[in-house]
């Protein structure tokens, strides 16, 4: 029997101050129910944006205290299963997001899911778009600030990488004890950029277990699936973001894999690949992605080692 945590244990900011509302041990399973990223507040297309609680955005559930956990200990979180609702919604908010300039009308969208894909009606007819459930705001808690959970930054947060996805890990150094994690804003579909302001916004509950990695060098945030690795760099600029993320990628082949500069230079011009995550939050966050098969070939295996295998 896992243990459960309800989304009504909902925080909207990452804050040394918060109590821990439940205690995971290392390895154990934990089940995180969410809100939607407007925490429920819109039920139907005619709700009125004018009674729309803005303190109440990006909502994460948690925080999570996990047994064992000092500060600057590397964590691994692996997402285990995402179950996402039978609806999404997104919302058209004219001033907001990257097409804010073209946007003049509000408007909220539902849309239902069915078997494998979400449906979009459109004025030239009706789309099925394939889901692809990811997490939008994850992280640990930093130690001598408060986060909202609308922001990401070193600490994780409203990143919105769209390959935050069931079975994927991600790493995070943490900061205070117990690492005080969160989670929520759940995407049914979502493509990177998140242009709108918004992908397919969704409850549902997010199914992870936790534990400490041998990694002390280990840059972080920094994603993990079968076929790549990926670091996450938030910053106010796409500009700012991309150098952060360009640094990281670079310290991880240096520090983590052993390789030199110059051979790490040369292979994250030929294989690797910086992406955009989103362009709407108040940092920007991009990723720099590497493809493990290339580490692979060169000997490396995998990130650091664990005290205890997580069955």
């Amino acid at each position: 029997m896992h243990k459960f945590l309800a989304r009504d244990k909902a925080i909207y900011s990452f804050d040394p101050n918060h109590e821990p509302v439940i205690s995971i041990d290392q390895c154990e399973v934990l089940v995180v129910e969410t809100m939607d990223c407007f925490a429920e507040q819109i039920k139907s297309k005619d709700d009125a944006m004018e009674a729309f609680d803005w303190s109440r955005i990006n909502p994460a559930t948690g925080p999570v205290y996990i047994q064992g956990v000092k500060p600057g200990d590397i964590v691994r979180i692996d997402i285990l299963k995402i179950e996402i609702a039978e609806s999404s919604l997104m919302a058209c908010i004219p001033g907001a997001g990257a097409l804010a300039d073209h946007i003049a009308e509000a408007e909220r969208t539902f849309l239902k899911k069915e078997d494998n894909h979400i449906v979009l009606e459109t004025e030239r007819g009706k789309l099925d778009i394939p889901i692809n459930p990811m997490v939008g705001v994850i992280g640990m808690t930093p130690a001598n600030k408060s986060v909202p959970t609308g922001t990401p930054d070193a600490h994780g947060g409203n990143m919105d990488c769209r390959l935050a996805t069931e079975g994927s890990s991600l790493y995070f150094k943490a900061e205070v004890e117990g690492g005080l994690f969160a989670c929520g804003d759940l995407h049914a579909v979502m493509g990177d950029g998140e242009v709108l302001i918004c992908g397919a916004e969704t409850s549902g509950e997010v199914t992870i277990r936790a534990q400490v990695v041998d990694a002390p060098n280990l840059p972080t945030p920094l994603l993990e699936n079968a076929g790549l690795y990926a670091v996450l760099a938030s910053a106010e600029t796409v500009d700012e973001a991309c150098k952060l993320a360009n640094d990281m990628m670079m310290s991880f082949l240096t520090k983590t894999v052993g390789l030199g500069v110059n051979d790490s230079a040369r292979l994250m011009s030929l294989v690797g690949n910086l992406r955009i995550c989103q362009i709407v939050d108040p940092l920007m966050t991009v990723r720099f992605e590497f493809p493990k098969w290339a580490l692979d070939d060169l000997g490396f295996t995998h990130i650091g080692r664990t005290e205890t295998t997580c069955k």
